[in-house]
């Protein structure tokens, strides 16, 4: 018996990678018995018979999973946002970030098409990064057509699976074609009528890169709270977990609640005010969400 990682999933079959080596491999129809689907970054057994024709034979167990897009053993989660075309949003990087977050991924925010705005702009953006910085976020900013503008990722790549997430059109495709230009991976320049970009990606694949494995991924199609109870919101804010340990209730979803920590650190101004306010948003969201049958 082999072991290796699923490092690519198309038309049924999944890539396994052992060493130097990748081997098309099927599942055991025993998976679909018990309702397991093998994902990209499975670490697996696998077998080869003699016809070199490959079959999975059982899966380890994960340290988390993703749905949309179907990965696994994600280490960290690279969200990629465009200063422009289309335009930088807090609310959306904050509703990424919350997504990362209840998955026990650790995230890290990758700013693009900095080359596309001016000093006042990027000003702004410096004073978003600030704040997110003081999260404990590790945010890099750039652009793929600066030569080195990228570079600085590189050295968190290392021994990590890291999966990419951002909506399209922001430069997921073309920051991985500046980070490596042999992969020439698709591109598709955004449709300034919709202010939109077309999805590029069609498949899930783990790409080795600076010493570590990216995937390049169709990204993420849904952006809503589906798994996340509103209870576990907090937690999903590293502000609020610093701060909600001051409230005088536990359990304190920092709405309506008085002597709330967190309300106080947003009145001082230690906690910036959007990022309360989506925080509301999100609850708001989940508590009014429709049950699933």
């Amino acid at each position: 018996m082999l072991k290796g990682k699923i490092v690519k999933a198309l038309s049924g079959f999944y890539y396994v990678q052992d060493g130097n080596s990748v081997y098309p491999c099927k599942g055991r129809g025993n998976f679909r018995k018990r309702k397991i689907t093998p994902l990209v970054g499975d670490n697996v057994s696998f077998e080869m018979d003699e016809n070199e024709e490959g079959y999975i034979l059982d899966i380890d167990e994960r340290q988390n999973e993703l749905v949309r897009p179907p990965i696994a053993n994600i280490d960290q989660a690279m969200i990629v946002a465009s200063v422009v075309e289309p335009e930088f949003r807090t609310i959306l990087m904050d509703r990424f970030l919350v997504l990362i977050e209840s998955k026990n991924i650790t995230p890290m925010i990758v700013l693009t098409k900095t080359d596309l705005v001016d000093d006042e702009e990027l000003e702004k953006l410096e004073s978003y990064k600030e704040d997110y910085e003081k999260l404990g976020y590790t945010v890099i900013v750039g652009s793929s057509k600066e030569e080195d503008g990228l570079l600085g990722i590189t050295p968190y790549l290392e021994g990590k699976t890291t999966v990419i997430a951002g909506q399209s059109g922001v430069g997921k495709s073309s920051m991985l074609n500046a980070l490596k230009p042999h992969l020439d991976l698709e591109t598709n320049d955004i449709s300034k009528s919709l202010g939109r970009g077309k999805h590029t990606t069609r498949h899930v694949e783990l790409i080795e890169m600076y010493g570590g494995l990216i995937a390049d991924t169709p990204g993420f199609s849904s952006l809503e709270f589906q798994d996340l109870e509103y209870d576990e919101l907090p937690d999903c804010f590293p502000e609020m977990r610093e701060h909600g340990e001051y409230c005088k209730f536990r359990g304190c979803l920092h709405n309506k609640e008085p002597k709330c920590a967190v309300k106080a650190a947003v009145e001082e101004g230690e906690i910036p005010s959007y990022r309360y306010e989506h925080y509301l948003q999100f609850l708001e969201e989940i508590q009014n969400r429709k049950p699933r049958y």
